[in-house]
């Protein structure tokens, strides 16, 4: 018989230590970079509303794992979609099953994670002024990640709804309300991106020169138009950002000219790439997901549940 660990929402949300799930994140990054995670592609059974799908994965020294997420409509908000799924860790020795968590919340830290890694490497080091443009799930996860690891930095937010973008902004000690999203991205210098958009709500004619974008989201269609894309560097988590199609590509990376290339995030983060080459220049980084990067967190998320012996744990 095995025993594993469950952690349900909130303990999963608890256990993932900012700091460490940064450092994680930054090692799967470097792994993926440099070819050493076993990430087959996605696979996904389809339902009549919505679809299942599977991202197993490999980290060595992180572990193994595997995260199944379903994707529906959500009647409740027309054009949106939830995500709910369940995160398996594994012995990545022996194969025993080790803990059984919410994929909700993991998948929001992680990818918070993701995209402050990104603007590390990628942003102007004199960069202060930051924006956050959505007011879901994942802005609000993106926020109180900013909060946690610097609050003394101003926050905009911005989004369709200003009472939502209050909610928001009120995670952060600094966070403010900015009267539309082209005022908040025009004196931001760091962007980060983060709606459910299926048209783009972030402008070339919006960026200053020498801007970072840090885009998570567009799952259903791009978030930034094709001149800000056409302008920027350009940086991801894996090349299949650019290769394959949404939903497991990136709308924005789609059919780019042959001489266009995209820069693995983990290659700047493991110095293999030397990341932004002035100040004037624009940097975008794509987020798609990935499931290194899942396996990562799920890592500290059970180191942290298993030090508080947090969870409940089930025998099978």
């Amino acid at each position: 018989m095995s025993e594993l660990l469950f952690l349900g929402g909130a303990q999963t949300r608890a256990a993932l230590d900012p700091r460490r799930v940064l450092d994680a994140v930054a090692t799967a990054l470097v792994a993926v970079g440099r070819d050493e995670v076993s990430v087959p592609p996605r696979i996904a059974a389809h339902a009549p509303g919505g679809l299942l799908g599977a991202m197993p994965g490999h980290v060595p020294g992180l572990g193994l794992a595997a995260k199944l997420v379903s994707v529906f409509a959500d009647p409740a908000r027309p054009g949106r979609s939830t995500h709910r799924g369940i995160v398996a860790l594994f012995d990545e020795v022996d194969g025993r099953p080790l803990a059984l968590m919410d994929a909700e919340s993991l998948t929001e830290v992680r990818t918070a994670a993701t995209a402050t890694l990104s603007a590390r490497a990628l942003a102007r080091p004199d960069a202060t002024q930051i924006a956050v443009v959505g007011t879901g799930a994942q802005a609000r996860a993106q926020v109180a990640l900013l909060a946690a690891l610097d609050p003394a930095t101003p926050v905009s937010v911005a989004g369709r709804d200003p009472e939502r973008a209050g909610s928001v902004a009120a995670l952060h000690p600094a966070g403010r309300v900015t009267d539309s999203i082209e005022a908040a991205v025009r004196e931001a210098d760091t962007v980060f991106c983060c709606t459910g958009a299926v048209r783009p709500v972030i402008r070339r004619a919006w960026l200053a020169p020498g801007t970072h974008i840090s885009s998570v989201g567009g799952s259903h269609g791009p978030e930034l138009d094709a001149d800000t894309v056409r302008d920027s560097s350009l940086f991801a988590e894996w090349h299949g950002a650019a290769t394959t199609r949404p939903p497991s590509g990136a709308h924005e990376l789609q059919d780019l000219p042959p001489e266009r290339s995209v820069i693995l995030l983990g290659s700047v983060l493991g110095g293999e790439h030397p990341g932004r080459a002035d100040d004037g220049e624009l940097t975008l980084f794509k987020s798609t997901g990935h499931a290194a990067l899942d396996v990562a967190a799920a890592h500290v998320a059970h180191e942290v549940a298993r030090a508080e012996e947090w969870g409940t744990r089930i025998t099978l």
